[in-house]
């Protein structure tokens, strides 16, 4: 089965952005290439506990197995040292990133308490988004009675674009809900 979003990208924002940009290619369309899911633990050097739900609930989220990152390198002020256990990742691609980036602005995004948009300021200079959520209970995976401690992540879109202005454009023709200025 393909991912509803994959579908809606071949037959509405392909033709959409050929027409706007004046790609004579459909190869040279923006696409999404991965999304990456990361939840990063500073509190797990005092307690390592903390790192099994971390995976856990990254796991329960996105539907794939979190792959633990290690310290690089030794901070003394941190009290860390290389090699410990410092957070988790998740890179998804394929019908599984579809699937995770419509729960993301059809499910999830709505839920945060006063939520008017996302920022259209968070894209790096070469086509790639980035986004900072405060918690995990905005997914509906979530089971609250089960979470130890309120855990941030990041969630950065991939992409094939080569301006700002591209990806702008294709993530607001997938339907992310930008805020208005």
């Amino acid at each position: 089965m393909k991912a509803r979003l994959r579908e809606h990208y071949l037959k509405t924002v392909v033709p959409a952005l050929k027409k706007e940009f004046g790609y004579a290619n459909v190869m040279a369309v923006p696409r999404l290439e991965k999304i990456t899911v990361n939840i990063g633990l500073g509190d797990a050097t005092q307690n390592p506990k903390l790192m099994d739900g971390a995976v856990n609930e990254l796991g329960a989220i996105t539907g794939q197995r979190p792959v633990v990152t290690k310290a690089r390198k030794s901070i003394a002020a941190f009290k860390l040292r290389e090699g410990m256990s410092i957070g988790s990742m998740v890179t998804l691609r394929g019908d599984r990133m579809y699937e995770f980036l419509d729960r993301l602005m059809n499910v999830a995004l709505p839920r945060v308490r006063d939520f008017r948009g996302v920022s259209n300021r968070s894209f790096d200079g070469r086509g790639n988004y980035t986004l900072g959520l405060k918690d995990q209970f905005i997914f509906p995976e979530i089971i609250y009675e089960k979470v130890e401690k309120v855990k941030g992540m990041n969630v950065c879109i991939t992409t094939t674009a080569k301006t700002d202005a591209e990806a702008l454009s294709l993530l607001k023709l997938m339907g992310m809900p930008f805020r208005q200025n």
